[in-house]
């Protein structure tokens, strides 16, 4: 199934997922010229939560991460490849959740999380050589990106150290690693990073919203900021240099994709500072 808009051309695949036994939705967005522009090769842009990414009508929120008005509206970024893969819905918390979730006031009888290296591993043995067949990509790391919000920034923080050959840059949006946070730390702590990756870290002042309030004890809006300041130092103490992660803490910026869209032609700007 292929859909116009504008000049850009999305592409839907149906992609198995072996260990859950079902089928997960990828779309791929090309950029201006792809058919005719045969002895090019792009670099590829992946984003969790495919279904907020490229339209209002279907997002979680009502509101997009307008992907296409960025691209069509920031002529000086370079093309792109895009691809968005759908979440799980239901089970979006326990594939974006490399752990399981042990720091949060839930019921016992409930368990949540730990099934996020199965998915992260499905993304980059699946779905990555899918694209690099079926496309014409500039497969490297250093032309492969990892986007990701809230819990999708928790599994593309634990993608960027667990598959840092293959991924070399990292927009981390509103990283709500205080989900298992002892966990994460530790294994931070425990793997030698890239000091070549680029990670594009952002949050807002005022997050946090009624759904971590069922996760978390304690001041949320701070829970998000000391996330991203924590990850942002545990980078550098693993030797990413200070240059190749870009920080942003922005006043007054809630939990949404109205921000994340804000900021997104500036995340890519800034991975892309290094494509050929």
């Amino acid at each position: 199934m292929n859909q116009s808009y504008f000049y850009l051309k999305l592409e839907t695949h149906q992609l198995d997922m072996s260990y859950k036994n079902e089928k997960r939705r990828v779309r791929v967005l090309l950029p201006k010229n792809y058919d005719k522009d045969e002895a090019e090769n792009y670099p590829v842009v992946y984003f969790h939560d495919g279904q907020n990414i490229f339209y209002s009508s279907e997002s979680y929120s009502g509101y997009s991460w307008k992907v296409i008005p960025a691209i069509k509206l920031n002529p000086d970024l370079p093309k792109m490849i895009v691809v968005g893969i759908d979440n799980a819905e239901n089970d979006r918390i326990n594939e974006y959740t490399p752990w399981k979730i042990t720091e949060s006031p839930l019921p016992e009888d409930i368990e949540l999380g730990g099934k996020g290296v199965e998915f992260a591993k499905f993304v980059m043995t699946v779905v990555k050589p899918f694209i690099d067949q079926q496309y014409r990509t500039k497969s490297d790391k250093y032309h492969t990106a990892m986007i990701g919000s809230s819990l999708g920034g928790n599994i593309s923080s634990f993608m960027g150290i667990e598959y840092k050959n293959q991924i070399g840059c990292l927009g981390i949006f509103s990283l709500a690693n205080w989900i298992t946070s002892k966990d994460f730390d530790s294994y931070i702590a425990s793997e030698e990073l890239d000091p070549d990756q680029r990670v594009y870290i952002q949050v807002g002042t005022q997050e946090g919203d009624d759904t971590d309030r069922k996760l978390m004890y304690g001041n949320m809006k701070q829970a998000y900021i000391d996330c991203s300041l924590k990850y942002y130092k545990q980078l550098m103490k693993g030797s990413v240099p200070i240059d190749n992660i870009c920080l942003n803490i922005f006043a007054d910026e809630e939990h949404d994709e109205k921000a994340w869209a804000k900021h997104l032609p500036e995340c890519l700007r800034f991975l892309s500072e290094k494509w050929s």
